[in-house]
């Protein structure tokens, strides 16, 4: 809770209480029991003990003590009281009493009802001073306490629900209150709060409201952190440092999964939350993103300890108004695995999710690039693999697969020069050949034939510019509008079309499967934050393609790999069909390999200038899958 919310709420509990008590006027002829009722739980409440202490019966300076150790003790951001009755009896009466306490930093409201003794004392109506003026169930020899037990930080699964975090060890500073005598725990809470950052006052109170007997966290550390300041933290007479091995290290895909540090000052602030020693924050990815599901839900307990005999009591208890969950994903470890041991020795990104569902099954990325900014959320020039996209209005356009098509080194349509690479001599390729080689200086003079228009029409049944949503960063890709042949021609070449590897292997998996499918990266829960009043995120409809356009793109993009430039993707098992593609960004080399085996679906963008690097590494993936089949 914030400092203003507890100002507020105090300042309420007073004005409540200064409106209630007069009320009480009317019980009695004589007004001075009611009075008495009134200055006792005014002082209580608002924390002038010495006021209060003075309509009791009791020792001074013991009242003032015992009053102000329960508001510690509880670790109270406020009291409020509401006087409910009075009774009397001769010369005595009883008032009754309702009490909300504001646990603070433990978050729940305790509330229960108390009854407050009085009588006569030299003329005059007094408290009848106990510790069960406190609280009914409070006796001699005994004190408050909160116990909180926080719940562990839950896991993110993949789709076979194993977790995607591996163990790591986390190091505790913690203390017994009991050890510590006198200003003990002060000293320490400042030599701690010096070293770490952490407020003194709330380590103070973690100390002071804890069961006395029992070891307290009060900071969390990684191993980065805990091996620059471990020499100081030992120099603290009274803490105690210990080892605590938690599932916070991500596994592959680390970045999707994102990783896990222990609370901070800074962390604890922005959070805004009850953060206790050992809570763990998301910093990046799922683990981010699913902060409020995956950690913050607390067992809280008030209780009263014997002092002598250690004996608890319990007052109250409160389970956790939201019950932290699992992410589940549908990422596979096996294709995972797959992906990043084809990587290995290259630079680049690899995304493959299952044709039929749009379920992302893996990202894999090497060190040049982020899984989650690149490999989902990049905007690069899609190459020649757009011309994917282009083969419905090739069939509106009746240009058959066989036609003849010059695959010349260079050609200029409607003002815009393009470039091939290795061009063919003395043979001129079918449309299915330039194709399935990625000749540019051939699809670019499709641009005379297929409207731009059309071909805008057909990147959006492939998803290009659709209004998915993941729980993480990700683009669907955009292009410019086509309003000449010159255009077209640069998108039929993909230099005015920018894509994502993830928006291309969706591109794939809609040839495929025969449908597009937008994608799916977790399954549970709905949202990512489970406060939120807004509706869950509704996925766009998939979009069923022209059986005809398929059937055609099947046929050329199985020829890319048995007769093209993604040889190289050949892998045992079901066919694989895919396409090479070569662009460049800010003067680095791309190679794209699009494609799919079986209802496995994936993009590979590789920096090299070597055009059938992707469909080497897809290649790579499709073998790894089926070795580990």
């Amino acid at each position: 809770m914030t400092v203003r919310g507890r100002a507020r709420r105090a300042a309420s509990a007073v004005l409540a209480l200064a409106v209630t008590a007069p009320m009480l006027s009317a019980c009695f002829e004589e007004p001075s029991a009611h009075e008495a009722v009134r200055d006792f739980l005014i002082g209580w409440q608002t924390g002038d003990y010495a006021a209060a202490a003075r309509r009791t019966d009791g020792d001074e300076k013991v009242v003032s003590k015992a009053l102000e150790d329960a508001k510690l003790q509880l670790d109270a951001a406020s009291f409020r009281f509401d006087v409910k009755s009075m009774r009397r009896a001769a010369d005595e009466v009883e008032a009754d009493f309702d009490a909300e306490v504001d646990l603070g930093e433990n978050n729940p409201l305790w509330e229960y009802e108390g009854k407050l003794p009085l009588h006569l004392v030299d003329g005059s109506w007094k408290v009848r001073w106990s510790p069960s003026v406190l609280h009914p169930q409070l006796r001699e020899g005994q004190r408050f306490a909160v116990k909180v037990t926080p719940e562990g930080r839950q896991p993110i699964l993949d789709r076979n629900r194993d977790p995607l975090q591996e163990k790591a060890i986390l190091h505790v500073a913690s203390v017994i209150p009991a050890n510590l005598k006198n200003d003990e725990a002060d000293r320490l809470c400042q030599r701690l709060s010096k070293i770490t950052g952490f407020p003194h006052d709330r380590l103070l109170s973690r100390i002071r409201s804890a069961q006395p007997n029992l070891q307290v966290p009060l900071v969390t550390f990684g191993r980065t952190k805990f091996g620059q300041l471990s020499a100081q933290l030992e120099a603290i007479p009274g803490i105690i440092l210990s080892e605590q091995e938690q599932s916070v290290a991500p596994a592959s895909p680390t970045q999707i999964v994102g990783t896990v540090t222990a609370v901070t000052p800074e962390t604890e602030q922005q959070l805004g939350g009850p953060q206790r020693a050992g809570d763990t924050v998301g910093r990046a990815g799922l683990q981010k993103a699913y902060q409020e599901h995956l950690t913050g839900s607390t067992d809280t307990r008030v209780i009263t300890v014997d002092l002598k005999t250690l004996k608890v009591t319990e007052l109250k208890k409160w389970r956790p108004d939201r019950s932290t969950s699992p992410v589940q994903t549908t990422l596979d470890r096996t294709h995972q695995k797959a992906a990043d041991s084809a990587l290995l020795g290259g630079s680049g990104m690899l995304v493959a999710v299952q044709a039929s569902t749009g379920d992302i099954l893996a990202v894999s990325s090497t060190s040049e690039y982020n899984q989650e900014k690149h490999a989902l959320a990049g905007r690069f020039p899609a190459g020649t693999a757009f011309s994917i996209m282009s083969v419905e209005g090739m069939l509106k356009a009746r240009i058959s697969p066989k036609q003849k098509l010059a695959c010349p080194a260079d050609r200029t349509v409607g003002g815009v020069a393009f470039h091939q690479d290795g061009a063919p001599v003395g043979v001129t390729p079918t449309l299915q050949a330039n194709f399935a080689t990625g000749c540019v200086t051939a699809l670019a003079s499709l641009a005379r034939r297929i409207d731009g228009s059309e071909l805008t029409s057909a990147a959006a049944k492939f998803g290009i510019g659709a209004p998915w949503a993941l729980p993480l960063k990700g683009f669907s890709g955009s292009m410019r509008p086509l309003k000449n042949d010159a255009a077209t021609a640069k998108a039929l070449a993909g230099q005015n079309v920018l894509v994502s590897p993830l928006s291309m292997a969706l591109v794939a998996g809609a040839v495929a499967s025969g449908t597009w499918r937008p994608p799916v990266l977790v399954t549970d829960p709905r949202t990512a934050d489970p406060t939120t009043e807004t509706e869950p995120y509704k996925a766009p409809d998939p979009i069923k393609l022209d059986d005809k356009t398929v059937g055609m793109l099947r046929t050329f993009m199985r020829s890319g790999v048995t007769a093209g430039s993604a040889r190289a993707a050949a892998a045992p098992g079901d066919p694989v069909h895919g396409i090479t593609a070569a662009a460049s960004q800010n003067r680095k080399p791309l190679a794209w390999f699009v494609g799919w085996q079986g209802d496995v679906a994936v993009a590979v963008l590789m920096q090299s200038p070597d055009s059938g690097a992707g469909a080497a590494v897809a290649g790579r993936f499709f073998q790894g899958l089926h070795a580990g089949l």
